[in-house]
């Protein structure tokens, strides 16, 4: 019966002690007309485990989010999952809504230093907006994440739908409404994504 609940014990710290990976994005990680399972943050999962990397993984994405949304969820996600690495996908949909930049770079920090001070290692997915938005605001889109990074020295991967959106076959690699990467572009999403997340954790 000891030796029992040593044993029980043992596996119940060995779980507390795995590191936690947080995801806080919009649809673009929530698998948004997608089966489940099969979208980049589950692929991600499942390269963890096959490379034999402990982490639990845990995607509070919400299609549709905005990083006003993402700000007001992340005080409670912090304290209730207590991150390793905390992925902070948000912003296309600011832009979409016409929300000013300068409001999303705010949030954007507000995340980074949350999630920093709560000791959590952070990485900062970029976006980068159509050429109908005007090569001005896209490049000022882009360049937000990276003043971001910078001024918080945290991770950066620039482009999320890099080698997707970018791509010669583009076309086939979206969904009827040609804004949501369809499941053959996932797996080219982890990849931008994995070698740093990989870092992180090792």
């Amino acid at each position: 019966m000891l030796a029992c609940s040593v044993g029980l014990l043992s596996s119940a710290t060995a779980q507390a002690r795995t590191p936690t990976i947080l995801i806080v994005g919009d649809s673009l990680s929530a698998e948004y007309g997608l089966k489940r399972g099969t979208g980049w943050v589950a692929l991600m999962e499942q390269r963890l485990m096959q490379e034999k990397i402990a982490a639990k993984v845990i995607n509070a994405s919400i299609s549709g989010d905005t990083t006003s949304g993402g700000r007001s969820r992340i005080a409670a996600l912090l304290k209730q999952n207590k991150p390793h690495v905390v992925i902070i996908e948000l912003g296309a949909n600011d832009a979409l809504r016409g929300l000013p930049l300068s409001m999303t770079q705010d949030n954007l920090q507000a995340m980074t230093l949350a999630a920093q001070e709560s000791g959590a290692k952070v990485l900062l997915i970029g976006m980068q907006m159509p050429p109908n938005y005007g090569q001005d605001y896209s490049a000022k889109f882009a360049g937000m994440y990276a003043a971001v990074a910078k001024a918080n020295k945290t991770a950066l991967v620039p482009f999320l739908l890099k080698d997707v959106a970018d791509a010669p076959d583009a076309a086939s690699l979206f969904q009827s409404d040609r804004i949501h990467p369809n499941e053959a572009a996932h797996p080219r999403i982890l990849n931008n994504i994995w070698s740093t997340v990989k870092k992180m954790m090792t």
